[in-house]
């Protein structure tokens, strides 16, 4: 009633500081987007992916390529 379902609008990041990268356990399967500091190496993360559609919401949201994304484990 009161709750509308607003979508994000796209964020801004550093793109010459950050890589956008996806870390996924080994044992639970677990995967996290979020970006890597190309300085210290200090991992953020974002948000959780549970599925393809989680995916295409965190690239949409940061405005990233798939093809950009770098896979970690």
């Amino acid at each position: 009633m009161f709750w509308k379902k607003n979508g994000k609008k796209q964020v801004e990041y550093d793109k010459a500081g950050k890589i956008p990268v996806i870390r996924a356990s080994i044992c639970t399967g677990e995967k996290v987007a979020g970006f890597r500091d190309e300085k210290t190496g200090k991992f953020e993360d974002l948000m959780v992916v549970r599925g393809e559609k989680d995916l295409q919401n965190f690239l949409n949201w940061y405005g990233v390529e798939e093809k950009e994304i770098r896979r970690e484990w």
